[in-house]
């Protein structure tokens, strides 16, 4: 229990600043920890935003998508039009030329929707969800390192001036650094 308690006490101080602070734990790598989250809540927000813009359905390979697109559906129906008009009308040779534009429209837009989740969308998942978990991990890991390596030292410096003031634990500090 005692333990658990210098190590309470040892933390408070260290995340207070009234301890020596080691070389790994800088005022700079603190600012950059706390603002770790409001970059992952940005992120994760950001794409939220971005892929509800995209009129296809993310994830989904790329004739699904065109074919659940708005500009697809509206391209079959005015070439759907133009037969039941006949090749013979202007109408209907138009409204066929009109779907076919459309369509290929619509597939230009399924390429660039596709290029945005490549470049844009799959990166900003990838931090969010990922990454900068991953980072806040490894700093919390590295606080609780660091905490070990001063109690550590902590020790070593008392366990030196017992052996200064009784050379009787010598034996005590040797056993301990070996």
């Amino acid at each position: 229990m005692k333990k658990q308690f210098n190590r309470m006490k040892q933390l408070a101080n260290q995340t207070v600043g009234r301890a020596e602070k080691t070389e790994v734990l800088s005022d700079d790598l603190l600012q950059i920890e706390r603002r770790m989250e409001l970059v992952r809540v940005v992120s994760h927000n950001t794409h939220k935003k971005m892929a509800s813009c995209l009129q296809g359905h993310i994830g989904a390979d790329a004739e699904k998508r065109h074919k659940k697109l708005p500009l697809t559906a509206l391209s079959q129906a005015m070439m759907e039009g133009g037969n039941q008009l006949g090749e013979d009308s202007l109408i209907g040779k138009m409204m066929e030329v009109c779907g076919d534009a459309e369509n290929r429209l619509a597939s230009e837009l399924m390429q660039h929707e596709l290029q945005i989740e490549k470049d844009v969308l799959d990166p900003l998942s990838q931090l969010a969800e990922v990454e900068i978990p991953n980072i806040l991990k490894q700093r919390k890991q590295l606080a609780k390192l660091v905490l070990d390596y001063d109690s550590a030292k902590a020790r070593i410096s008392w366990l030196q001036t017992c052996t200064v003031s009784s050379p009787k634990k010598a034996t005590t500090l040797d056993t301990l650094s070996r």
